[in-house]
């Protein structure tokens, strides 16, 4: 399997969330791992960046974060050129979907979790 470098957008500290076991999940499955988030802090031996920075490379930025605060990372996410963005649930938006398939940007409406425990990452 090869290792696609993925940005959990919405990362947490908190191990109810779900972002925080995307990010544990990630890890062991051998992928290489960027993690923004509210708070500052440290996952599965990744740290949480708390302000948006430069990525290259990117293959994927998987989304826990609502419609509205998206909005704040719509440039940095189409700038960062992933392959595609997964929106978890909750985090559906429609207005999103069009602004990255117009920008040759795979959207992907789905559950990292399930992606992962089932090998469809």
């Amino acid at each position: 399997m090869k290792s696609k470098k993925t940005l959990v957008i919405g990362a947490s500290t908190n191990p109810e969330r779900y972002s925080f076991r995307a990010v544990n999940m990630l890890v062991g499955k051998g992928h290489s791992v960027l993690a923004i988030g509210q708070k500052a802090g440290e996952v599965a031996g990744v740290k949480i960046q708390t302000k948006a920075m430069p990525v290259k490379n990117i293959d994927t930025i998987t989304l826990y974060l609502n419609p509205v605060r998206q909005r704040d990372y719509y440039n940095y996410i189409i700038e960062s050129h992933p392959k595609r963005v997964i929106f978890n649930p909750g985090t559906e938006n429609p207005e999103f979907y069009q602004l990255l398939e117009s920008n040759s940007i795979d959207v992907e409406v789905a559950c990292t979790l399930v992606l992962l425990a089932t090998n469809q990452y």
